[in-house]
């Protein structure tokens, strides 16, 4: 069920979704390992992408960035995802970016310092884009959740 990601890997994952802070003695304590098994193990999760960054979190507003948007982004065939992807990667506001199905072929996610600076994104940079036909901008008004899967452990047999 998840491949290679044993108890011990999900209760590590767990413990540091919740607080990426916590000392890997602490974490190692909790699981019953030595400090040195869960470095490891940290290690193996990261390198299998289990664990995919760390760090601080920036709040955008607190540095300037006032606007979040979502850009629903429609191109002229879909093979041409992997070259704009490569443009947008150039666009240092956009922060995420997914292949979708639905509406759009693409869907991605930037901040802007005002709708000024939204605008100029928008036309002077993504919609110039090759490839790209069309594009369709929603504002978020509000960022109600922001969380964490949860972690779950599979069934004792």
């Amino acid at each position: 069920m998840f491949g290679k990601i044993d108890k011990l890997d999900l209760m590590i994952l767990d413990i540091i979704s919740k607080d990426a802070r916590i000392p890997l003695s602490e974490v190692a304590e909790r699981c019953g390992v030595s400090r040195a098994v869960v470095h490891q193990r940290v290690g193996k999760l990261t390198e299998k992408k289990a664990i995919m960054g760390s760090g601080y979190h920036v709040n955008p507003q607190m540095i300037g960035y006032s606007t979040c948007t979502y850009v629903g982004i429609n191109l002229e065939k879909g093979s041409m995802y992997n070259d704009v992807v490569e443009c947008l990667r150039e666009i240092p506001e956009v922060v995420e970016c997914h292949f979708t199905t639905g509406n759009y072929t693409m869907l991605i996610k930037l901040y802007a310092y005002d709708n000024a600076h939204l605008m100029d994104l928008l036309n002077n940079k993504i919609q110039q884009i090759h490839g790209v036909t069309s594009t369709e901008t929603l504002i978020s008004l509000n960022q109600s959740i922001m969380r964490q899967l949860p972690i779950i452990f599979p069934k004792e047999e």
